[in-house]
């Protein structure tokens, strides 16, 4: 029988998320083939951790079924950017500025979360700052993203069983919590902040990424460009959806770098968001440039539908810093290969790969949950 081990230790449950990091790379190496991190468990854990990866690789398989959205690229491409965030280096280096994690929760509270399902796995960093700091997760999880976080926790209590009991899952009603984190759009945040605000709480609202180019980016940047605003279909919350551009910018470039994201086009949800909004810019008479897969019009507002891009124009940029900072509320992310004053940039191609320590919204999830008392 194995010993059970204590997971009041930080450096216990540090290390069983840079196994399941592991665990994830060699998942996207070959998923068909058996990972060879059950050799570590015992045979019942083998059993539960092989139920679990044969779930996750049938789930990738058919994944559409449960969200037309989720299709196996971005599927693998978010599970990718886990597994990297989750190597050792990267955890310490997150982790340093937390010195009280070591310290053992003398009262661990219960934690609930709300979960969004824009994109594939998007609760995971809140997942991930819970069990790290010690507290007990309860999980709402959309109906649109249900499946792979508590096959994650399962891979996860493999390593160390008694992790089983620091996340429950479930669809029902939340209750016996101690605190909040909620994520959805301005409509529901009102609602979270009538049923929540009684508790400690972190609520998310809608937020969109930005980028601000000056006509000299490379080719390369440009496509990096694109995959910030492509990835997942544009659905999240740090995908770009407005560009700040210069007076006479020539779009011809950014509309080349695009093309490696034609084939959204054959996807037929995209294509009827495409479809629709196109024929009520040409009824309305509203100018708009065409690439023949997404739209680009002119417009002050932020967040854009899916498969249309805003854009506005710039002359000067301290009035745009300015600017940029009117609407902080607004921007997730700011995407630029230059620098503002009072305003982090992030560089092209980064906004859906973020570090540990980008957090949404600006605010610190970590600090917060080692903060309740």
């Amino acid at each position: 029988m194995q010993k059970k081990i204590d997971m009041s230790s930080f450096e216990k449950r540090k290390e069983a998320f840079v196994k399941l990091g592991q665990y994830l790379l060699q998942f996207l190496q070959s998923v068909e083939s058996e990972t060879d991190l059950s050799a570590q468990l015992s045979p019942i854990q083998i059993d539960k951790f092989r139920e679990a990866d044969r779930a996750i690789r049938g789930f990738i398989g058919n994944s559409t079924q449960f969200n037309p959205w989720f299709v196996r690229e971005f599927l693998l491409f978010s599970i990718h950017s886990i597994a990297l965030s989750l190597a050792e280096e990267e955890l310490e280096k997150w982790t340093s500025d937390y010195p009280q994690l070591i310290e053992p929760q003398k009262a661990p509270k219960n934690i609930a979360i709300v979960m969004a399902g824009n994109i594939p796995l998007v609760g995971f960093h809140d997942y991930l700052c819970v069990v790290l700091s010690g507290h007990k997760l309860i999980a709402k999880l959309s109906k649109e993203d249900a499946v792979l976080l508590p096959l994650f926790h399962q891979i996860l209590s493999s390593f160390y069983p008694a992790l089983s009991d620091f996340a429950l899952f479930t669809s029902e009603k939340l209750a016996n919590f101690d605190a909040v984190i909620a994520t959805g759009s301005d409509n529901t945040a009102r609602y979270f902040d009538y049923y929540f605000g009684k508790y400690p709480n972190i609520i998310r609202k809608n937020r969109n990424g930005v980028a601000v180019l000056d006509g000299k980016e490379n080719q390369k940047e440009l496509e990096l460009l694109a995959d910030d605003i492509f990835l997942y279909f544009g659905l999240g919350c740090r995908n770009v959806s407005k560009l700040f551009v210069p007076l006479h910018y020539d779009f011809k470039n950014l509309f080349l770098a695009f093309e490696k994201y034609k084939d959204l086009f054959n996807h037929n949800k995209y294509r009827n968001n495409y479809d629709y909004n196109k024929s009520i810019y040409l009824i309305n008479k509203e100018r708009h440039l065409d690439n023949g897969f997404v739209l680009l019009k002119e417009e002050e507002s932020i967040s854009s539908p899916i498969s249309v891009l805003f854009y506005e124009h710039y002359t000067n940029p301290l009035d745009l810093n300015a600017k940029l900072l009117s609407q902080k509320q607004q921007i997730q992310c700011v995407i630029s290969g230059n620098e503002f004053d009072d305003c982090q940039v992030f560089p092209f191609g980064s906004a859906q790969n973020p570090m540990l320590s980008d957090y949404a919204d600006g605010v610190d999830t970590l600090k917060f949950l080692l903060s309740l008392k």
